[in-house]
């Protein structure tokens, strides 16, 4: 086993059975919510959590397929879990605590990541990375779990919003080893604490998120700030991905595989125009699944490996941004298939 090269093993996905279309937010659709903006149009299908579903459940659905290909022996050597949760049901605390005693694992590190948002598995993975480099930890568990779809955007003052119709429910897991089978080859992440907290949660009447009220929370959107963090996001994942590209060598235009979160169809088309990809090696899920958040890139690596769309050795990149654009990380990953 190498000990100064960590893999991303393998990779898997869980999307939830119900299948909701853009018809059901439609017949709520406010007037006065109503947009024509890039970042609010909605795709085709997304899924929602069942009633009553928890971050536990699926976590549990998603690390269901690694442990049904490397065996449940593999839960021995998990030293290090990380688990981001869109909407932890666990008051104070994340859900990591509940997603191990589900799995059965006591890990010597267990951490709730709360602010990688969207590009939380990046964030995971330069954290799990550095953790088992530096010390006798033998694997790592990332967990990124995308729950405020059908919890948050159906109730009924927020399902008529333009917002409401993008995101969808799922949930992701990487598996991540020291071998030099499926090297991480670089990791870029960046802090932009200047635009940390502009993606505010908001109620009518206004209150504190934690304070009780009749108005239902939602995010705080503005034609300013829309136009902001799109003109973020368009240059952040770009920059990040190209950074990397410099560090291992690799001209953008040569990596085989782009793997983004999935925020809209404006970001998507942007992203592999500024890094000069076709269409073909920037797997999108956004119409089938719409906005997964932190688990879009899981999620979405998982569906373009079980599609046949990595062969072994190829060159992928991970990368995504998160919120309003507080945070950005790429990844690049020496494939080693399944």
């Amino acid at each position: 086993m190498s000990t100064d090269t960590v893999s991303l093993l393998d990779v898997s996905g869980y999307l939830p059975e119900n299948i909701v279309s853009a018809d059901y937010f439609a017949q709520y659709a406010d007037p006065d919510e109503v947009t024509s903006n890039l970042m609010f149009k909605a795709p085709k299908f997304r899924r929602h959590v069942a009633p009553g579903e928890t971050p536990a459940d699926m976590a549990e659905r998603a690390v269901a397929p690694i442990l049904a290909r490397h065996g449940r022996d593999v839960l021995r050597d998990i030293d290090i879990l990380i688990v981001h949760t869109q909407l932890p049901d666990i008051g104070i605390v994340g859900s990591g605590g509940d997603v191990a005693k589900r799995l059965g694992i006591a890990p010597e590190w267990l951490i709730d990541l709360h602010n990688g948002g969207c590009a939380s598995f990046v964030y995971g993975m330069k954290l799990a990375r550095q953790i088992l480099l530096s010390s006798d930890a033998r694997s790592a568990l990332i967990v990124t779990i995308q729950n405020v779809a059908g919890q948050v955007f159906t109730q009924e003052q927020v399902r008529g919003k333009a917002q409401a119709a993008i995101p969808g429910d799922g949930a992701g897991a990487g598996l991540l080893v020291k071998s030099g089978d499926s090297p991480i080859l670089d990791i870029e992440t960046r802090h932009l604490p200047e635009f940390a907290g502009q993606m505010t949660v908001i109620a009518d009447p206004p209150r504190r998120y934690w304070e009780a009220g009749s108005g239902e929370m939602h995010v705080g959107f503005t034609e300013s700030k829309i136009a902001k963090v799109l003109q973020r996001g368009n240059r952040l994942v770009p920059e990040v991905a190209n950074t990397v590209c410099g560090r291992i060598g690799v001209p953008a235009q040569d990596l085989d595989l782009l793997v983004t979160n999935q925020p809209n169809r404006a970001f998507l088309r942007n992203w592999r125009d500024a890094l000069q990809l076709p269409p073909e090696r920037h797997p999108d899920t956004f119409d089938d699944c719409g906005n997964l958040f932190g688990a879009g890139i899981p999620v979405t690596f998982d569906r373009a490996v079980d599609e046949g769309r990595v062969p072994a050795g190829s060159l992928v990149m991970f990368a995504g941004f998160a919120h309003a654009g507080d945070f950005a990380g790429a990844a690049a990953v020496r494939w080693g298939g399944r």
